[in-house]
């Protein structure tokens, strides 16, 4: 069965073309501005947003980030705020957005046994088993992500990239099974509001559930 191979995609960004970058000219008194101006101050206001957002979640932690804030450290109207980023939520994906693209490079164009030239299961046990580091080493950030839209993590690029790369290895682990559903199977433990819940509530650590993990592998490779 051939299976395509996953596209780096990682976590889409807020605005874009359209947002602020758009050509405006004619403005009152004549002042109009080229679109290259226009893109040059929209980037500027990315970076603005940005560092600011980064200093509030290093300072006082992802649950104090809001848009006023955000506003209130730059010195921007919340309006401008909102239209560069259009929620909290993807203000956060964007400050996660850095790590998420190394690690897609990890697993997709890294060494074995995260990158290619592996044995399919072996793998698919170094991807879950980064993944759980990934989760656990942002968890805070990514959990105040979770809570700020709770669907979002499916409509996600970087969602979109795992699971593709997982389904292709459980297909080449399991060619007859529905490769498709069992990789949200075994993404699904990786969420991070049971990552908190197990963790932080449960007192279990990362290896534990690495080692779970293991488990649900074995089921894979060898179903009753």
């Amino acid at each position: 069965m051939d299976v395509p191979q996953p596209q780096r995609a990682h976590l889409p960004l807020a605005g874009g073309p359209g947002a602020e970058g758009s050509s405006r000219s004619g403005r009152a008194g004549g002042t109009g501005r080229t679109g290259r101006a226009e893109r040059a101050d929209a980037a500027d206001n990315r970076r603005r947003i940005m560092e600011a957002a980064a200093r509030i979640v290093a300072e006082k932690g992802p649950g104090a980030l809001t848009m006023n804030a955000v506003a209130h450290e730059t010195g921007m109207g919340v309006g401008t705020v909102y239209r560069r980023f259009g929620d909290v939520a993807q203000l956060l994906f964007a400050l996660l957005d850095e790590r998420e693209k190394r690690f897609q490079e990890a697993f997709m164009t890294g060494p074995p046994p995260l990158g290619p030239d592996a044995p399919p299961l072996e793998r698919l046990r170094a991807f879950l088993h980064a993944l759980a580091d990934r989760v656990t080493g942002q968890l805070d950030m990514m959990l105040a992500a979770e809570t700020a839209a709770p669907s979002a993590r499916y409509s996600s690029g970087a969602y979109a990239t795992m699971h593709t790369h997982v389904t292709v290895l459980v297909t080449r682990v399991r060619p007859e099974s529905d490769a498709a559903l069992l990789a949200h199977m075994l993404l699904a433990p990786f969420t991070p509001s049971l990552t908190h819940h197990l963790t932080r509530d449960g007192g279990r650590t990362v290896d534990e559930i690495k080692a779970a993990t293991d488990d649900l592998l074995l089921g894979i490779a060898h179903p009753r």
